[in-house]
């Protein structure tokens, strides 16, 4: 548990990251640095979006899975990092560059 501790911990110390939300595999939030409601709105959509992505990948390839996911819009950059039993949300702003 302490080494999951300090993971999340130098995840969100990295530059632009504005917060991190671990989900079960029933889409319930179970850990967050954000307050409750963003982290339900986000844990929620983004759970049914990798859901849908991981079907479309096992459709093209039955043999393949999802392994990583990168959503980015203007104001954000959201990456999901899919695992049998939790999905590893990260939000943080996008680089300018």
């Amino acid at each position: 548990m302490a080494e999951v501790e300090e993971t999340l911990k130098r995840i969100q110390s990295h530059r632009g990251v504005q917060g991190i939300i671990v989900v079960n595999s029933d889409g319930i939030p179970i850990r967050s640095s954000l307050d409750n409601s963003t982290t339900v709105q986000f844990a929620t959509l983004i759970h049914k979006l990798a859901q849908k992505a991981r079907s479309a990948v096992r459709e093209i390839d039955p043999q393949n899975d999802l392994t990583f996911l990168r959503i980015r819009s203007k104001k954000q950059e959201i990456m999901c990092a899919p695992g049998n039993e939790y999905l590893l949300l990260v939000i943080q702003k996008p680089d300018s560059s």
